[in-house]
This record gives C-alpha cells, structure tokens and sequence, in this order.
C-alpha cells in the first residue's frame, strides 16, 4: 500500500525575546512565511501565567488574526488544557474560528502539565485527567448539536465535522490508548524526560510504544493521524547555528533540569542530546532526523526552534531550509507553488 504524503506543520510557543504584542506580531509573520514556503499547517501552543514556557493563553483569537491573513495552511492549538477551560466556551470559540478560516481550523486538546497553574482554575493538578474527560465529552456533543442543559440549549452553529479534527497530547501509552479509542488524533512531544532506569533510551524508543498503543485502540476503519513534534533549527552555516543554540538553551536548561531532563555535564552538546535538539546545517539535521524511527510512522512532521529561540530572522531561514531542504529528505511533497527565499542566508 502506498505510504501516504506526510504533512508539514510549523509550531509556535511564541517565545521570541520581546514583548507580548511584539511576539504576537512575529509569531504570525513566521506563519505566514511557513505558508508561502509550503508548509501545510501551522500550530500555537495555550500557557497561562508562565511568559517563559509560552506566550500566548488565548490561542482562537490569536488564529483568527492569523487567519485573516493568510489563504490555505490548516491552523491548529496545540494544545487547549481543556481541564482549565469552560467546555462550551471552547467548543464556540472553535466554530467561530473555523467559520472565520474557511473550514482551516484543527483542535488540539491536552490535560495540561504545569501542576502550579491549575490552582487559578479551582482544581489540584491530580484531577486534570477527571477534568479533561468529563469536559471533552461535553465539547464533543455542544459540536453535535445535543442539548446543554437543556433542551433548548443548542450550539448555533453546531459543528459535528470539528469533531474530526480532534488530537490528544500524550506523554504515555495510557494517553495514546486514549487518543486511539476516540479516533483522535495523536500528538507526540518534541522531547520527554528519560525513565531513570533507562537515562540513555532516545526518544523514539520511549514514542514508538505510544504509537503501537494508539494504533491498537484505533476503531477499524479510521485513518491514523499521527503528529511528531520536532525541536529544529536549521541555518546556512553550522558554526553560527551552535552560537544561536548555545544562548537559547542556556536561557532553558535549568528548568528543563527541574522537569527531570539529566542535562550531564551542561555542555552544549549534552543538553541538546538531553533536550533532543535537532541544530546545524540541512545535511547535518536530516542526518539526525533520518535516525528517528517515529518520523517514519508519523503523518505529521511538525517542527519548531524552540528551545533555540533564534532571533526573528533566523526562524524564518530556518523555515526556508526546512521546506527546500529537510522536510523533502523525510517524505514530504510541496504540493504548492514554492515561494522565493526572501533571504539569501543569515549572517
């Protein structure tokens, strides 16, 4: 059976080193760009209260604005911590978002995992995954159209095809097994922390699992959608691309550290290894993503620079090389027109 095209997504966290607004405003440049270059979706990620793991706690209004401005890439959140959110204000906020961006929108829902943050919601971090269920439910049928309350409590306009362009975040087999029953899609990290009897086990080894979970609880029938977020930075010129890693990941290494990454000695090598950092030329990080098992199974390649960060400039070559150069060398097809690079290279 022919092996399906893979899609390639563009995710944000928003994180660039300046102010809020100023993020907003770079975050969607850097969509745009990922558009023009041939990229098939672009994803934000929700944070609320923490600026340095993401700036942005309201991604559908963000989406909107992003969608006003460009024509065809898909949109998606990635993810909405459904357990911190009113399940019918997501499940409207959604169908106005998608009305606004042509049928573009994808929702991607996860349980959350910063425990401090649960607190301004009224619930303890222990009960997000009794929370996500019981809201995931009602945000699937106010998308069908089912009565809320009451029976004249209908969502205008009820969206049942919403319901197809679900995705769960997992960390675990139980979450993949999860994703799998509902016939969502699976969305799977861009690095995890190592068990720690298996410090030295990669990343592929600890998804691949995740992935045969998923698989298996998948009703007959239905398409596996299969997402695998990669950390990428990609540049003309490898020397300056380790500069750029070593500032950006030395802004990140210590909380990575408290998450329960083993960061080894805190060379730049070893915490790139730790926080599994794909950084150098096109060839050099082709050569890395070629020896990762998972992008082969996945549907969706999905990069970002973070924990990078380079500066603004520097994304968007970095967004050139990865549709011109990287994302082919996996199995993707540019199915549209490729843009000019606006930028020779970035010195």
């Amino acid at each position: 059976m022919t092996q399906p095209t893979k899609r390639l997504g563009f995710f944000s966290r928003l994180l660039d080193q300046t102010t809020a607004a100023e993020r907003y405003r770079l975050a969607a440049e850097q969509i745009v760009h990922a558009e023009r270059h041939g990229f098939d979706s672009a994803w934000v990620a929700q944070h609320h209260f923490h600026e340095q793991e993401g700036g942005l706690p309201s991604p559908f209004p963000f989406l909107a604005y992003v969608a006003a401005r460009t024509s065809r890439i898909r949109l998606g959140t990635g993810v909405i911590t459904l357990p911190m959110e009113d399940a019918v204000r997501v499940a409207e906020d959604a169908i106005v978002t998608d009305l606004l961006s042509d049928g573009r929108l994808e929702v991607g829902l996860g349980a959350g995992s910063t425990p401090a943050s649960f607190e301004a919601f009224g619930l303890s971090a222990e009960q997000r995954h009794e929370a996500y269920q019981a809201r995931h439910k009602i945000l699937l049928d106010a998308w069908a159209g089912e009565p809320l309350g009451h029976d004249e409590n209908r969502l205008y306009p009820a969206a049942p095809h919403l319901i197809e362009r679900v995705w769960l975040a997992s960390f675990s087999v139980y979450g993949g097994v999860q994703a799998g029953r509902a016939g969502d899609g699976l969305m799977l990290s861009r690095t995890q922390p190592r068990p720690a009897e298996q410090p030295q086990l990669r990343l592929d080894e600890i998804q691949n699992p995740i992935i045969d979970a998923y698989l298996e609880a998948l009703p007959a029938g239905r398409a596996p959608r299969i997402m695998a977020s990669r950390s990428l930075f990609v540049a003309d010129d490898r020397a300056e691309a380790l500069r750029l890693a070593e500032i950006g990941l030395a802004r990140v290494a210590h909380r990575f550290a408290k998450q329960g990454h083993r960061i080894g000695s805190g060379s730049l090598q070893d915490v790139i290894k730790a926080l599994d950092v794909r950084v150098g030329t096109p060839d050099d990080v082709i050569e890395t993503l070629r020896a990762d098992s998972v992008l082969a199974r996945a549907t969706d390649l999905v990069f970002q620079v973070h924990s990078v960060d380079p500066p603004h400039p520097h994304i968007l070559r970095s967004i050139e090389l990865t549709a011109a150069h990287v994302a082919p060398a996996l199995g993707w097809v540019n199915r549209h027109t490729p843009a000019k690079p606006l930028l020779a290279s970035v010195g």
